[in-house]
């Protein structure tokens, strides 16, 4: 498994709470729901792509 991968997930991770804590506390939870839906998106599309590797590659070593 790719450690990078690992490693971007946690800076969005960590990129999302700081945005989602600044805008509450300005009032804007609307914007910080939206912000929020965004990064677990992005953070889904990032893993979906690797688990369609994985699936491939299982398809490919077994020969399916």
């Amino acid at each position: 498994m790719d450690i990078d991968l690992l490693f971007k997930i946690a800076g969005i991770g960590i990129l999302v709470a700081v945005l989602n804590q600044v805008l509450a506390k300005a009032g804007r939870e609307d914007q910080a729901m939206m912000t929020t839906l965004t990064g677990v998106i992005i953070v889904l599309m990032m893993v979906i792509s690797k688990i369609s590797e994985l699936f491939n590659n299982v398809r490919s070593t077994f020969g399916l």
